[in-house]
C-alpha cells in the first residue's frame, strides 16, 4: 500500500493574532490579511488532488479552505477534533493580560506540562490526545491516499510532535505560519515530515511572522 499523506494547513491571519490574543475555541473571523492570504491557498492547492478535505469547524478554518474547493458546502468534512486547544479562562486575554488576570491558569499554559489542569479547558496532553486520535483516525479511514487538513496553530504544534516523536515538554524549535502548508506522511508504519511551514505560495507582504 502507498503513503498516506496529510497536508495540514494554518488558517489565515485574524484580528486577534496580530494582537496576540488567545482565540483557542472563540470563533474568531479572518482578517483583510487572512482573506488574501486564503486566496493564495486556493490558487496553490486547488490544482491538487484529495481524497477527502476536513476542516476544523471554526470559521477561520472553514473559511480558508473555502477558497481551495468548488464547492464548499459539499466537499469539506467539518469536524470539532482539529479544533484549537480549548484555552478556558485564557480566551479573549493577551499574554499580559492573562499573567495579571489568571496567573494560575497562565502558568498551566506555559509550563508544557503534559497532566496540569488549566482551568474551564483541556490540559496539555488531553488536547494533544485529541488531536493524535483525529490524526491516526484519518489515516486509518484514509489509507493509502492524499488527505488535507485545515485547522490550527495548536494542532499543527501536536501533529509535528506525533509524527517526529518530539516530547510535549520539549520547547518548539520548528515554524507555525498562518496559511502555511505544511506535509505528514505515514508509511512502514511511522509517520515522517515532508515538509513543513512552505508559505512559498505567499507574496512577502501576506507572509506574516510565527504568531
Amino acid at each position: 500500500m502507498s503513503a498516506t499523506t496529510l497536508v495540514l494547513v494554518r488558517h489565515g491571519e485574524t484580528a486577534w493574532n496580530v494582537e496576540g490574543r488567545i482565540q483557542g475555541h472563540l470563533d474568531i473571523p479572518l482578517n483583510e490579511i487572512g482573506l488574501a492570504q486564503v486566496a493564495w491557498v486556493g490558487r496553490r492547492l486547488r490544482a491538487e488532488s484529495f481524497d477527502a478535505i476536513y476542516s476544523s469547524d471554526l470559521i477561520r478554518a472553514y473559511r480558508t479552505a473555502g477558497p481551495i474547493v468548488a464547492n464548499p458546502e459539499n466537499d469539506i468534512i467539518r469536524d470539532r477534533r482539529p479544533r484549537e486547544r480549548n484555552l478556558g479562562v485564557l480566551q479573549g486575554l493577551t499574554g499580559d493580560e492573562a499573567v495579571a488576570i489568571q496567573p494560575a491558569a497562565w502558568k498551566a499554559f506555559k509550563s508544557r506540562a503534559a497532566d496540569l489542569p488549566l482551568a474551564g479547558g483541556e490540559s496539555l496532553g488531553e488536547f494533544s490526545r485529541r488531536v493524535v486520535d483525529f490524526v491516526e483516525d484519518v489515516r486509518d479511514r484514509h489509507a493509502g491516499r492524499r488527505v488535507l487538513v485545515v485547522t490550527h496553530g495548536g494542532v499543527l504544534d501536536a501533529a509535528y510532535r506525533h509524527a517526529t516523536g518530539m516530547p510535549l515538554s520539549a520547547i518548539r524549535d520548528f515554524p507555525i505560519y498562518n496559511a502555511s502548508v505544511n506535509v505528514i506522511s505515514h508509511d512502514g508504519g511511522r509517520w515522517k515530515i515532508e515538509s513543513w511551514g512552505d508559505i512559498s505560495h505567499l507574496p512577502q507582504e501576506l507572509a506574516m511572522d510565527d504568531t
